[in-house]
């Protein structure tokens, strides 16, 4: 593959004037120098790197995507809505993981700012800690002032344009439908107590079983993640049936369960919470709250490029969806 660095040694010029002619820099290189690279070029079938370009040319139609981990289905889906929308727009995609660690999200959002990219989306759920909050909001404001434009998927704690789960009353319906099949010994694998989304959704699931007067659930805490879903089913009791607060814990639980020969849905239900597009295939097929994923990270995108001052906060409803990891009792 011919590089850069070729055409340079074949112009007889530095590589930062070859980036310069070929990469689409706003800076100057004199008639003769480009000729001379221009030629090296075609010669060599140099190919530019639009990427490249790109930054040389400020970015501007650059779109950064920060996401908290992307091996999960869910930000998987989020991500490719967002960006199938920039191709459209003809805009070049960005995209960076934190691996749930909110110091990096911040640190993304000043380096984004840095290379002065058209807009940036943060994808992911916030943290039950107002310091952190508050500072990556302050990062974005500053980013905005310089003229960025942000927006973001989940909650509407950052003063950009936001689309934002209805993770408390999506989760409160699931129960209401799990109890309508005679259900009434719950447990919940609720992840971690910090990240808001799982806060939500255990919450809004307990307090509709606390209106139907049943049980409270086993709230079982733990990571956000297949391993996580795997170790807290290994801790529940009773219960008939167990919610995961999210589908990728949901199949760890449902591992759990066949490495210790618990037959689902015969012996134990299991809901999730997201419909994964990747787990619909799943044997027992999942139970569990849809949310359109891809069409949520292409609204925010389009938010994002949007021009209004005032900030725009869409709620996204959920769809209870019942399959056959959950059985009727009654």
């Amino acid at each position: 593959m011919v590089t850069l660095e070729d055409v340079a040694r074949q112009a007889g010029v530095s590589l930062a004037t070859a980036s310069r002619v070929l990469n689409g820099s706003t800076r100057q290189v004199g008639a003769a120098l480009r000729a001379r690279v221009e030629q090296a070029a075609d010669e060599l079938g140099y190919r530019a790197n639009i990427a490249a370009q790109t930054l040389a040319r400020g970015a501007s139609n650059v779109i950064g995507i920060v996401v908290h981990d992307l091996t999960d289905p869910y930000f998987a889906a989020l991500a490719d809505g967002a960006m199938r929308a920039a191709t459209t727009e003809g805009l070049l995609v960005m995209v960076g993981t934190t691996h749930r660690d909110p110091e990096q999200e911040i640190a993304y959002v000043a380096t984004l700012h840095a290379q002065r990219v058209r807009a940036v989306l943060l994808v992911g759920s916030r943290v039950a800690d107002p310091a952190v909050t508050g500072r990556l909001r302050d990062e974005l404001a500053r980013y905005q002032a310089g003229g960025g434009r942000a927006a973001c998927v989940g909650q509407d704690l950052l003063g950009v344009d936001t689309v934002a789960p209805a993770n408390r009353q999506g989760a409160a319906e699931l129960a209401r439908a799990l109890a309508g099949l005679g259900h009434t010994r719950f447990a919940v694998l609720a992840g971690p107590p910090h990240l808001v989304t799982a806060a939500d959704r255990c919450a809004g699931f307990t307090e509709a079983l606390e209106e139907l007067e049943l049980p409270a659930p086993q709230v079982i805490n733990g990571p956000f993640d297949r391993d996580g879903g795997y170790a807290a089913a290994q801790q529940v009791g009773e219960a008939t049936c167990v919610f995961a607060v999210n589908d990728v814990m949901a199949v760890g639980a449902l591992a759990a369960y066949r490495e210790r020969g618990v037959r689902v849905p015969e012996d134990v239900s299991v809901a999730g919470f997201d419909d994964i597009v990747t787990l619909r295939d799943h044997v027992p097929a999942l139970t569990t709250v849809r949310l359109p994923l891809k069409d949520m990270g292409a609204r925010a995108l389009e938010l994002a490029l949007g021009e209004e001052e005032a900030v725009v906060v869409e709620q996204v409803a959920g769809e209870v969806v019942l399959r056959e990891s959950v059985r009727r009792l009654a």
